[in-house]
């Protein structure tokens, strides 16, 4: 499994769980935190179609394939499972995680 793979997986995580915290019960209290959340799912989502096009434009259709069907398999596990109190933190870690992998792919992949 490729580190564009492990990243558009993570990065779409990340950004479909900001997407889906619109209740105020599931956003950060302090307001910093939720601009830095919002500007980290800004970052995911932006990367995370940056990578699926990468692979696509570089012929590797199976990779890009896959991406696209795992990141909605991913997302449909999320929705499953329901709210969490912890999806603030899991969403910013996932997108700090997942542009260290999208940045380190794109220099040695």
């Amino acid at each position: 499994m490729s580190a564009a793979l492990v990243a558009a997986l993570l990065l779409s995580v990340a950004a479909y769980i900001h997407t889906r915290s619109a209740a105020p019960e599931m956003r950060p209290e302090h307001p910093a935190i939720d601009l830095l959340w919002r500007g980290l799912s800004i970052a995911a989502l932006v990367m995370w179609g940056a990578m699926v096009v990468r692979e696509f434009s570089e012929s590797r259709w199976a990779e890009g394939a896959f991406a696209l069907i795992g990141s909605i398999l991913a997302n449909m596990y999320i929705s499953h499972r329901g709210p969490r109190p912890t999806w603030p933190a899991l969403s910013m870690g996932f997108a700090v995680i997942g542009l260290g992998f999208a940045v380190w792919s794109l220099v040695n992949e």
